[in-house]
């Protein structure tokens, strides 16, 4: 048999760069300071500049991001948050943290995100809030979601943990804006497996607002400005110095390595253009990067049994929407989330990093290809 074809390939990032990374972290361990050093300091100012914003601030992880950002917008018990249902179940949960309630709204069944046209028959007078997530590394309808927001004066928390270098335009003459810096706030994951991943969890709250940032700096260490002494309650959500420092070396190969995933799925739409396999729909006005490329199909399980017999690896993102699972199924009470529901029994992932060669790409296709053109 062929060698694996795994569904994403941390080993090679590693081996790219392992002399960078490992010496960054023996720099750590020299100066034995391993929470809120210089690190820190270098990895907040070197991403909020990549992405344009003014302030970035490192925490534990990707939903303490969303929490804190929320929390930050003193989002609480009473409040409602609107969002969608296929997502990862994090969205949910750092809503559902602040004691905020979800509000469910299904997806364009285009593009897989936020259907802004749903958004009018859940508004209340309760609506605090949008978290729109950029899915896969495709950014949501920013322009519409953000008209809907300022009209009816919510804020608007960008859930970025898929979209890191991601873009958004208004039109075709307008400059590209990163995801991230289009609403008032944005939460990012560092999860290893993300375009931009640590070497454990790891996450980030971006803004620009001055005044938000530190509030967020305050909620992220017990409310400390000064050590010892909390001004407002707050938790314990610090990114550390080690999981900073494999993160600024990483940061210089982001684009580079968004590039090389667009180019594998260029591959991939190429083979797939005209078939039975539904790709996701490739907005003209926003530069998508690809953390997962997904297809949609008819008899998706029998599909990735074939493929495992085939040595390709697949992976489901998501394959139980989160109103359907057991600790949320009250959210799915009256919401209208039919697109939703039908994805998660079609959708699969196919093998996608920055370090898959053409023929390797041609080679999944192929066997897509052929293994739908045998069970129907």
């Amino acid at each position: 048999m062929l060698p694996a074809i795994p569904q994403t390939d941390l080993r090679a990032e590693y081996l790219e760069l392992n002399g960078e990374i490992d010496g960054a972290m023996r720099r750590v361990l020299d100066r034995s300071r391993f929470i809120l050093g210089e690190d820190v300091k270098q990895f907040e100012n070197a991403f909020a500049s990549y992405l344009g914003a003014g302030h970035a601030i490192g925490v534990a992880s990707g939903t303490d991001a969303l929490f804190l950002a929320l929390r930050a917008f003193d989002i609480g018990p009473g409040d409602e948050v609107i969002t969608v249902s296929h997502t990862a179940v994090a969205t949910i949960a750092a809503i559902m943290q602040t004691g905020a309630k979800p509000v469910l709204v299904d997806v364009d069944p285009g593009t897989f995100t936020l259907a802004p046209d749903r958004l009018p028959a859940v508004l209340s007078s309760r609506t605090k809030a949008i978290v729109p997530v950029h899915l896969y590394g495709q950014p949501a309808d920013m322009v519409s979601i953000l008209a809907f927001a300022r009209q009816h004066n919510l804020r608007v928390i960008e859930d970025c943990a898929q979209a890191h270098g991601a873009a958004c335009r208004a039109d075709p003459v307008s400059p590209w804006q990163k995801v991230g810096t289009l609403g008032d706030a944005a939460a990012f994951s560092f999860y290893p497996t993300k375009n931009l991943g640590a070497f454990g969890d790891g996450g980030c709250v971006v803004t620009k607002d001055a005044a938000l940032a530190e509030q967020v700096r305050l909620l992220r260490q017990y409310g400390w400005r000064n050590r010892y002494i909390s001004e407002v309650p707050g938790w314990n959500s610090r990114l550390d110095e080690i999981q900073a420092a494999v993160l600024g070396v990483k940061l210089n190969a982001l684009d580079r390595w968004n590039e090389a995933r667009r180019k594998t799925a260029e591959v991939y739409d190429q083979n797939f253009a005209g078939s039975v396999v539904g790709v996701t729909t490739r907005r003209r006005d926003v530069m998508h990067v690809f953390h997962q490329y997904v297809i949609r199909v008819k008899n998706r399980d029998r599909l990735r049994e074939a493929l495992a017999q085939a040595g390709v690896g697949t992976a489901i993102h998501y394959p139980v929407p989160v109103h359907q699972q057991p600790a949320y199924r009250s959210l799915g009470t009256g919401a209208d989330l039919q697109i939703t529901e039908a994805l998660c029994t079609e959708i699969l992932s196919l093998p996608m990093s920055a370090h898959i060669e053409t023929k390797t790409a041609r080679r999944v296709a192929a066997e897509v290809l052929r293994a739908v053109a045998e069970i129907g």
